[in-house]
């Protein structure tokens, strides 16, 4: 077992340990049946998947690629692709995610307005995709889907899934060589997950950020 899969299991264990004490102290006060004076199962169980979904929902960054274009006369990234994946299985709701953008001048929110499409025996950066970008949008392009869920409900809910979140930099927010920028992700519940951007010098178009 590698240590990337050991540091894994390793953290979902203690959000596992956290979210048993977070939920003893809720139950502790919650409403209890008339009855028994304790909290009913239902009330149990949809507290305790609550508690872990809002402790372990985690989106995993894999990789982050960018293409340059030339932009009055200078270089700059234009698009921008970051694979992800759920550290563990669990639902991560894609419509509710923003991405949060500074370049240390300008902050930044884009919106997923429901552009989700398979890589398929396309190219990264030729998909049609990417002419529903704006530069105030993102969308996804799925490389593993086993249950179509992406698809089906806008969800990623297994670890094997993995998808790039694709998004064009508008006029208002550059990168260009040796630029940096942090992107923060927002998922509707659990963990943020922050990463940053450094434009490498590259005489090709396609670099690793």
């Amino acid at each position: 077992m590698n240590l990337g899969r050991i540091s894994t299991i390793l953290l979902f264990i203690t959000f596992l340990l956290v979210s048993m004490v977070i939920a003893n102290e809720i139950f502790a006060g919650s409403t209890t049946d008339s009855t028994t004076g304790e909290p009913t199962e239902q009330e149990i169980e949809q507290m305790t998947q609550e508690i872990i979904d809002e402790i372990s929902s985690y989106i995993q960054i894999r990789d982050q690629k960018g293409k340059y274009y030339k932009i009055n006369s200078e270089r700059k990234i234009k698009e921008i692709a970051i694979l992800i994946s759920p550290l563990v299985t669990q639902n991560i709701d894609l419509t509710q995610l923003t991405i949060q953008l500074n370049n240390g001048e300008t902050v930044k929110t884009l919106y997923f307005d429901g552009n989700i499409s398979k890589m398929k025996s396309n190219t990264l950066f030729e998909h049609p995709i990417w002419d529903n970008l704006t530069g105030d949008n993102f969308g996804f392009l799925s490389i593993v889907d086993l249950d179509n869920s992406m698809d089906d409900h806008q969800v990623i809910n297994d670890y094997s899934d993995n998808a790039y979140i694709v998004f064009k930099l508008s006029s208002s927010i550059t990168l260009a060589e040796y630029d940096t920028m942090d992107v923060t992700l927002f998922p509707s519940t659990g963990i943020t997950k922050m990463t940053s951007f450094r434009a490498p010098f590259s005489i090709k178009p396609v670099v690793t950020l």
